[in-house]
């Protein structure tokens, strides 16, 4: 991954959320100078893309519009975002409903996480929702997002900054730039809501996720219970939360092997249900 994306992360989010256009002198200028400082994709840019893919998502799922739940649902994804090994992010861990009875959940680059009002339903107490935003979590501390952006993609946008920073970008430049940046956050979007992370980048978000239970207090056990539950009913080759988290028996197998020594204080296990039932169900 290479800054000289940065130039459309940057600008071309305005294209896709309907904000005014941009000085085309400025991006042959700035697009010279970002593909001289070439280097890893930083926080700030992350966030960018993360922000597109969020409204690609949001384009698709409506928000529901639930102050409280809403803000229950960040209550208990920040306390775990903040034991995570990326506490902080450039534009910090948001937690969103979408108004949906798809279960599901999707983690955006640079911190955006958005889960469904069926998954809602679906978890029966809070140390469950708290297992599915830590595996969330740990999706965006390990980047997972934007390793799914195609190298040839990257290669496209370096490749004409190259060829054109030294001069003003035409109207068909600035077409080839907006059609690479909206590829690069379709990429994303397709692997969040479509075709779903590989088997190893759900065992490591598993295993981070028992991590991050665990420091915060919750049972991580709760995942295992989880996951067995989604098997149990069949959902385990189906739709929904199925497409991007596939809970097969291996993956439960791995979560067992994984699991945290230690126990939890069940009398605080049974406060937290009672919260989530009190504010949930």
């Amino acid at each position: 991954m290479t800054k000289a994306i940065f130039i459309i992360l940057v600008f071309v989010p305005s294209v896709l959320i309907g904000c005014a256009g941009f000085d085309v002198g400025s991006i042959g200028r700035i697009a010279q100078q970002a593909f001289q400082a070439s280097q890893p994709l930083s926080d700030e840019e992350e966030y960018y893309v993360g922000r597109a893919v969020a409204a690609n998502v949001l384009s698709t799922y409506p928000l529901l519009e639930n102050k409280r739940l809403t803000e229950y649902v960040n209550l208990v994804g920040q306390t775990v975002a903040i034991h995570s090994d990326e506490p902080f992010t450039y534009g910090g861990y948001h937690f969103a409903i979408l108004n949906t009875d798809e279960i599901n959940a999707f983690a955006c680059p640079g911190g955006i996480i958005l889960i469904t009002k069926g998954m809602l339903n679906e978890v029966q107490n809070e140390d469950e929702l708290a297992a599915v935003l830590a595996h969330e979590v740990a999706h965006i501390n390990h980047h997972d997002g934007i390793s799914a952006i195609q190298k040839s993609r990257l290669t496209g946008v370096a490749t004409l900054i190259a060829a054109e920073a030294a001069k003003a970008y035409t109207p068909a430049e600035i077409s080839q730039l907006v059609s690479l940046f909206e590829g690069s956050v379709e990429d994303v979007f397709k692997t969040l809501v479509v075709n779903g992370y590989g088997k190893s980048q759900e065992y490591d978000a598993d295993e981070s996720a028992l991590i991050y239970l665990s420091r915060a207090g919750y049972d991580p056990e709760a995942l295992e219970a989880f996951l067995e539950r989604i098997v149990s009913r069949g959902q385990g080759a189906g739709g929904g939360i199925m497409k991007t988290h596939p809970a097969t028996q291996d993956r439960i197998g791995k979560v067992v092997e994984e699991m945290p020594p230690g126990k939890v204080d069940t009398s605080l296990v049974q406060l937290r249900a009672m919260r989530f039932d009190k504010i949930v169900k």
